[in-house]
């Protein structure tokens, strides 16, 4: 392993510089929800974030952790929507230049944010091949400092803060528990509870249709999934290598959920909490209702990872019928 991997102490630094540049999102919970899954369950509520997702904490951290001397102006990125939005706020809020190479077919809600929010839009073809080619392509024509969705050390150390936050609440946790895309999330996550909980277990979620992740930690060694059918859009990316390598050392349980799961999840979070979350969140959910994994404890923390839906594409909310 050559790459550099971030650890708990970098998690901690991340929150200091993050301290009045994100939001603390708040956590919550429902009886009726706890009645559902048959254990207690808190809620840390990303979907909350400024720019609806957890992804603003690890693209802030990313800029912020430049050296002073490094000259740069201009970021980038390739993204789906969420990372590419939040890289755009935290560059506009830095007084950056921002370009996000976005494949054909990405939510519309999610790219009209990344445009609101300031940046240069650059299109490819769907997949994670053609997104990197369109991004090494942006690098050779202009300076830009590109800052990777998930496989960059300081963008992992930045998605742990929220679990640090939520380990901080009031709360006994003997289980953590995160969607898996690319795997920026579930790596800080893993850092931040081994740094404070030890023991607590923590399990990472995957869509059955992207299950990359979990045939990885099943075999001991990262591999890629071509092509990902999964409502979960920001959950399609391959897991990385440094994100990988976390996963293997410190996660305890990778599991996966059928998409009728992360639609039914949606409904009963919209049900019980009054909240509106992205399919990718609700995988995380569905995680913790459908039993399945061996180590789920008794006292549950859920990160919810975004809120960012097209309304129109939901399936309980345009008007379509759902598949059983």
């Amino acid at each position: 392993m050559t790459e550099t991997l971030p650890d708990f102490a970098a998690v901690v630094a991340a929150a200091g510089r993050l301290k009045g540049r994100v939001r603390r999102t708040p956590v919550m919970r429902s009886d009726t929800f706890d009645r559902r899954a048959g254990r207690a369950v808190v809620f840390k509520c990303e979907n909350l974030q400024q720019g609806g997702a957890f992804k603003l904490r690890g693209a802030f951290n990313a800029l912020l952790a430049l050296p002073a001397d490094a000259g740069v102006t201009h970021v980038a990125t390739h993204s789906s929507g969420n990372h590419g939005n939040a890289l755009a706020i935290a560059a506009r809020a830095l007084g950056l230049a921002c370009t996000v190479v976005v494949p054909e077919g990405s939510s519309r809600v999610k790219v009209a944010a990344i445009e609101a929010s300031g940046a240069r839009i650059v299109w490819c073809e769907p997949g994670l091949a053609a997104r990197e080619a369109a991004l090494a392509a942006l690098v050779a024509r202009e300076p830009v400092h590109v800052v990777h969705p998930f496989d960059d050390a300081d963008v992992i150390a930045g998605q742990g803060t929220a679990a640090l936050e939520l380990i901080a609440e009031p709360v006994d946790l003997d289980t953590v528990v995160a969607p898996i895309g690319g795997g920026g999330l579930i790596g800080g996550t893993a850092l931040a509870v081994r740094g404070t909980l030890g023991d607590c277990t923590v399990i990472g979620a995957e869509p059955a249709g992207a299950d990359d992740a979990w045939r990885s930690f099943m075999g001991g060694r990262r591999v890629g999934v071509d092509a990902p059918d999964t409502i979960a859009d920001g959950l399609r990316a391959s897991i990385g290598v440094r994100n990988f390598e976390l996963l293997r050392r410190h996660v305890d349980e990778v599991v996966t959920v059928t998409e009728a799961a992360i639609v039914a999840a949606m409904r009963i979070v919209l049900e019980d909490l009054k909240l509106l979350i992205e399919p990718s969140s609700a995988v995380a959910v569905a995680a913790v209702l459908d039993g399945r994994a061996a180590r789920m404890g008794d006292q549950v923390g859920v990160i919810l990872s975004g809120g960012n839906v097209d309304l129109g594409q939901c399936p309980f909310l345009s008007g379509r019928v759902e598949a059983s």
